[in-house]
């Protein structure tokens, strides 16, 4: 294995040779494996193994950033020349620079991110075989459009001029699956999915295959929805869409630019009462967790909206300082790139009706399984999508629907949305089934 925070500090030095007053150094080393299966037939079994090495140079008020895929002496001494080549030809930034040396982490605790099982050919494509196999055994199942099994592990270092040296790996087991249902033009598709970060935390596999191809059965025969204002329900695996959108627009590079509608609701009420939006970078074993930030400084827990209440901004020390603040430490970890904020575990505190108790509580509405396309008005919050799911009548299921367009305004979605019990573990941003009043869908 290469020594990453060797070829960092490599890095560094050179790069500090050629002229540069501020040095961030990166690497990243991942290895991979996936099976893949169709039909019942083994379609692939890849493997793969990537080094990334980047560079961020400050000269004065100036930056550039530079990335490669060589350790060679020859390839970093080139990458440090030519990032403080490009620095003093860049424009003049205010706000770029590392972090005071006082201020960077020194602390990094354990989070269990790195199952220490290193993944076999066979096993996943033994995992692929069994997903597959789940979902064509669905009646009502034509074929599968794909299943796969996969595992990745990464080891990142991260070396900076200001004192800072440190890092850390991830694993990644996965499973997914495509089924197909019904006939010629008739044919309706659904997936499923499961992450983990160890293996033994990984939904079962069947489970996978067998929502894929009822998802795939229950969307038969749709139809086009009427057009009127309704309650909308997102289900689970939507419902942390809607939560994404709040979360760019509360993103320090949005809001130092000014382009949220959000702008002007720090410290204003935006959820209902009650509801609380945590961002948790030191839960274990979590997706998105990660000790120290992409610029070395400690994370910690926080709430970005406490009862109802937006709390915070999500920011990294460039967006803190334009907008005169301290930074929230969410800085991404990027690869020949600067830093810019993004959340990490960000939970949704759920309520008290269950997605079913939701549904029987509507007379007419739409349940939304899937969405495609986006329109966002970053300065209103104006919000229409492409949807389909299932229409609701007198608090049942009535039948799929397709081809259909939810608009509504983003402010007023967050304003009114209620949390239903039903919070998934298996992801980074984990949001419960969604209901929504004042929502228009138009469809025939």
């Amino acid at each position: 294995m290469t020594d990453l925070t060797t070829l960092c500090n490599q890095l560094l030095d050179l790069s500090r040779k050629a002229g540069a007053d501020q040095v961030s150094a990166s690497a990243a080393m991942t290895e991979g494996l996936e099976a893949s299966v169709r039909d019942g037939v083994v379609e692939d079994i890849g493997r793969s193994e990537t080094l990334d090495i980047g560079v961020r140079v400050i000269i004065g008020q100036r930056q550039a950033s530079v990335s490669a895929s060589s350790s060679k002496d020859s390839a970093l001494a080139e990458m440090a020349e030519r990032a403080v080549a490009m620095a003093r030809e860049a424009p003049d930034d205010p706000y770029c620079a590392l972090p005071d040396a006082a201020l960077a982490s020194t602390d990094h605790p354990d989070l269990d991110l790195c199952d220490t099982t290193t993944a076999e050919a066979d096993r996943l494509r033994d995992d692929a075989l069994t997903i597959d196999e789940a979902a064509r055994a669905v009646e009502g199942v034509a074929k599968s459009e794909g299943s796969t099994a996969s595992w990745r592990r990464s080891e990142i270092a991260l070396v900076m001029s200001n004192g800072f040296s440190a890092t850390r790996s991830g694993s990644f087991w996965s499973a997914s699956c495509s089924a197909i249902a019904g006939e010629g033009l008739g044919m309706e598709r659904d997936y499923a999915y499961g992450v983990a970060r160890w293996r033994d935390d990984l939904r079962a596999l069947d489970g996978v295959g067998r929502e894929a191809g009822e998802r795939a059965i229950r969307r038969l025969d749709p139809r086009k929805a009427p057009t009127r204002d309704v309650p909308l329900v997102f289900d689970q695996r939507l419902a942390s869409s809607v939560i994404g959108h709040f979360l760019g627009a509360i993103n320090g590079a949005s809001v130092a630019r000014g382009s949220t509608y959000l702008g002007d609701k720090l410290g204003e009420r935006v959820f209902a009462d009650g509801i609380t939006l945590t961002d948790d970078p030191l839960l274990m074993r979590g997706l998105g967790s990660r000790p120290f930030d992409g610029e070395g400084l400690a994370t910690a827990k926080r709430n970005l909206v406490e009862d109802g209440i937006l709390q915070t901004w999500l920011l990294d020390c460039a967006t803190a300082r334009q907008l005169d603040l301290t930074s929230t430490a969410s800085a991404s970890f990027g690869i020949g790139s600067p830093p810019r904020p993004s959340p990490s575990n960000v939970t949704l505190s759920t309520g008290t009706r269950t997605p079913d108790d939701m549904i029987a509580g509507i007379e007419d509405g739409f349940f939304v399984t899937e969405m495609m396309g986006a329109s966002i008005n970053s300065t209103t919050g104006d919000y229409s999508r492409g949807a389909s799911g299932y229409w609701i009548e007198n608090g049942k299921l009535a039948y799929p629907v397709t081809e259909a367009t939810v608009a509504g305004n983003l402010i007023e979605m967050f304003a009114a949305f209620e949390p239903s019990t039903d919070l998934p573990a298996d992801r980074a941003l984990r949001v419960p089934t969604l209901l929504i009043d004042g929502c228009s869908v138009a469809g025939n």
